[in-house]
């Protein structure tokens, strides 16, 4: 048995409202309270845009379903570093967690921090290098929480993630009550909805989507994982893609196509629209409050991928540490930290994460991929099987690979950059990989 399996002494205390806390609350950022507009920039149609959120929120649930039938059968701390490692090659795991670290995790943990110093400028005046100042001492303090236990990040993901949900549902309920109804004529489509439209609109939406999978990474400190993880992705990805319908269906309730599509701080004018100018400032708050628990989820998640990958020999064996008191992995988690509060202040998150992150549904087509070929596997027993195989996971493949096609497209010289960076890891896994083997030779 692996490090990996054996959990390298984390001790198990998320329950499963914890768990649907921490894939809720790490979704829901600050996006859905600012800036919807990308979606209905591409398909200026109120019953389109509503038709792109739940059919994005349709293919989370499906790529949910995906992820709770390997967590089930593999229920080790690092997820989608395990399952792909597994199914595939431990190569393929590794180039996960080497892209995880270097941009697609830190980097969204480095975005998710400055929003919420730009929106705490609304109450104290910060400048450049007092936005960068606040984004990293919030990222410190929540990575300093997390340090301390994984019971005290998660109580911390639980109370955040009922705040925004309050507030959205919040938003949602006073948008229909005391909003004044847009005209019919304003809501009318300014322009055609086209089939390349579409596909914008859906790779926007599912970005929105984006960290639903997280949960899958404290397999190790999760209460009966096999049950548990599968139960709350599928409450989480629900839940959210309810939240996602109807918070845009009240913000084109009240606010016509047009301005929505131009929006940044769509909830924002929306309470600007019902309360006037306070209303905006409250939403300024729960922006922050939103940011803080999407960013919360985000850094109890990604260390034990870290902590994973050194149990296995991948990493600096030190990196694995569990610390005695606090049963965390704290050297992963300062490690994290480190790396993102240079992120924050050199603002190099800004082309990294935007060049990889389209990479990692190369990375969810694979995992529906192995479905099919670990199904033929004796020894792959899981305790869930997800439903709709194997249309869904089908589906999913399908609509991954449209995503990675339409960004090669759209931008190939930035989309090769990215790949290009994902795949500098293969020269790293291999030189791990012959130190470990070289260290296991030794030892025997």
């Amino acid at each position: 048995m692996s490090p990996t399996e054996q959990g390298a002494g984390l001790q198990r205390s998320i329950g499963i409202w914890r768990a649907t806390a921490l894939v809720v609350g790490t979704i829901i950022g600050a996006s859905i309270f600012v800036q919807p507009s990308a979606i209905i920039e591409a398909v200026p149609n109120a019953g389109a845009a509503i038709g792109v959120w739940f059919g994005a929120g349709l293919l989370t649930l499906i790529g949910a379903l995906v992820i709770a039938e390997l967590s089930s059968a593999w229920p080790a701390s690092g997820g989608v570093y395990v399952f792909l490692g597994r199914a595939f090659t431990p190569a393929l795991g590794f180039l996960w967690g080497w892209a995880m670290f270097w941009s697609m995790h830190t980097g969204i943990i480095a975005a998710i921090a400055v929003v919420f110093a730009r929106y705490a400028g609304t109450f104290v005046p910060l400048g450049d290098t007092g936005t960068k100042a606040v984004a990293v001492a919030a990222m410190v303090l929540l990575s300093a929480v997390n340090y301390r236990g994984v019971r005290h990040g998660s109580v911390v993901q639980t109370t955040l993630t009922l705040v925004k949900v309050l507030a959205l549902v919040m938003i949602i309920a006073v948008a229909f009550a005391l909003g004044e109804p847009v005209a019919a004529a304003s809501a009318a489509p300014t322009e055609a909805v086209t089939g390349n439209g579409v596909i914008t609109a859906l790779v926007a939406g599912l970005f929105a989507y984006g960290g639903w999978h997280m949960v899958s990474y404290t397999a190790g400190e999760t209460i009966e994982p096999t049950r548990t993880i599968p139960r709350a992705l599928m409450i989480g990805t629900f839940t959210v893609t309810v939240l996602y319908v109807l918070a845009n269906t009240a913000y084109l309730y009240v606010l016509p196509v047009d301005r929505v599509a131009s929006s940044t701080r769509i909830a924002a004018e929306v309470a600007d629209a019902i309360f006037g100018p306070v209303g905006g400032r409250v939403v300024s708050a729960l922006v922050m409050l939103s940011a803080l628990g999407a960013m919360n989820g985000i850094i109890m998640a990604g260390p034990r991928v870290y902590q994973a990958m050194a149990a296995d020999g991948l990493l600096f064996k030190w990196v694995a540490g569990v610390h005695e008191r606090f049963a965390t992995p704290h050297r992963a988690i300062a490690v994290q930290a480190a790396w993102a509060s240079v992120l924050i202040m050199t603002g190099t998150y800004r082309s990294l994460f935007t060049r990889v992150v389209y990479t990692e549904w190369i990375f969810f087509a694979l995992l529906a991929v192995a479905l099919f070929t670990l199904r033929r596997r004796p020894d792959y027993a899981p305790r869930y099987r997800a439903w709709g195989y194997p249309v869904l996971p089908l589906l999913f493949i399908v609509s991954s690979a449209v995503i990675v096609i339409n960004q090669l497209v759209r931008e190939p010289r930035e989309a090769s950059i990215g790949l290009a960076i994902v795949l500098a890891g293969l020269p790293v896994y291999h030189w791990w990989a012959q130190r470990r083997a070289r260290e296991t030779h030794t030892a025997v």
